[in-house]
């Protein structure tokens, strides 16, 4: 029997996750104050238990942890993570489900809704006292437009939803998910990329990044959309690729994009998208609302519980295999 749980935290976890660990005596909780590799290497030495933001977790942390049962992502991300590193030592990776997917999907129809009636152009219009350019190209309502959802899971899955609501007609391209379960949902489902994209209005990209959808969005790609069409990406920076789709931009090839994550973030320098007029950008920040976080922080803590007590969420597991 565990008398002591030991968990380490190199950075703080918010409020209601720590909530959590309030009533177990059997549960010890180590915040790091000033982060160093040296320090966290230190505190992991007994640690059975990780929680993981931004910071870095690879093989060098797996030696240095060798009582450890459990990784937890304070998110649903993983690019910082040597999963395979885990794998090997048969340690669950966990992730926070659908604690951000809401926020995600909120966000995705925020850019929608800010290209399509020229939010940012607008506000820089009042601002300038520049009233008579309001009329230089007119703002397009949602409202019976089509749109092409590419990747169907927990965000896809609920920003389809709400432009369901907006009466807006939904494509969905996901190969990994049958067709009757797209049907279900009230959309339709494309077999092809390319077809999707000529009868899209508007895309947005939810799908993960990994080899196969690296560049998943190029100058093909981006030449069968329709010139008046908007894509919006609020999954991962190198999904549409960004030399492609500056030159779609400046090009006129489509008429805007809004991205929430870029390949390289923050950029070493000014990304050349910055410069064009018809793109709106924020910094990843999709899925980080204070509801979100909240959420992210009380599932993060779970995860980590859940493995404690014998009983890992698998649905939260990116390593599944670890559970066999």
């Amino acid at each position: 029997m565990q008398n002591k749980w030991k968990i380490v935290m190199p950075t703080p976890v918010p409020a209601a996750g720590m909530a959590l660990l309030k009533v177990r005596p059997d549960v010890e909780a180590v915040v790091l104050g000033k982060f160093s590799t040296e320090a966290f290497h230190a505190a992991l030495k007994d640690a059975h238990g990780v929680t993981l933001g931004l910071t870095p977790f690879g093989e060098a942390e797996c030696e240095a942890a060798p009582e450890l049962k459990v990784a937890a992502r304070i998110g649903v991300g993983y690019d910082t993570v040597d999963v395979p590193a885990l794998t090997r030592r048969k340690i669950p990776l966990m992730v926070t489900g659908i604690a951000n997917s809401v926020s995600v999907a909120e966000h995705a129809i925020f850019l929608m809704m800010s290209l399509a009636k020229r939010g940012a152009d607008y506000d820089r219009m009042v601002r300038e006292n520049r009233w008579g350019d309001r009329f230089g190209e007119l703002p397009v309502d949602l409202f019976q437009k089509t749109l092409l959802i590419i990747g169907f899971g927990r965000i896809g899955s609920r920003t389809a939803k709400r432009c369901l609501a907006m009466d807006m007609e939904v494509l969905v391209y996901d190969p990994y998910v049958p067709p009757a379960v797209i049907r279900g949902s009230g959309c339709e489902p494309v077999a092809n990329l390319k077809d999707g994209l000529a009868r899209a209005d508007f895309v947005t990209v939810h799908c993960p990044k990994n080899a196969e959808t690296v560049d998943l969005i190029g100058r093909g790609e981006l030449a069968a959309m329709k010139r008046t069409a908007y894509i919006v990406n609020t999954a991962r920076g190198g999904i549409i690729n960004e030399d492609a789709l500056y030159d779609a931009l400046k090009g006129g090839t489509i008429r805007a994009a809004g991205l929430d994550v870029l390949d390289k973030e923050p950029p070493a320098e000014a990304h050349k998208l910055c410069a064009l007029p018809n793109i709106i950008f924020a910094p990843h920040m999709a899925g980080v609302t204070a509801e979100a976080l909240a959420r992210m922080a009380a599932a993060t803590v779970q995860n980590v519980l859940d493995v404690f007590d014998g009983k890992p969420n698998p649905d939260n597991v990116v390593n599944r295999e670890v559970l066999a």
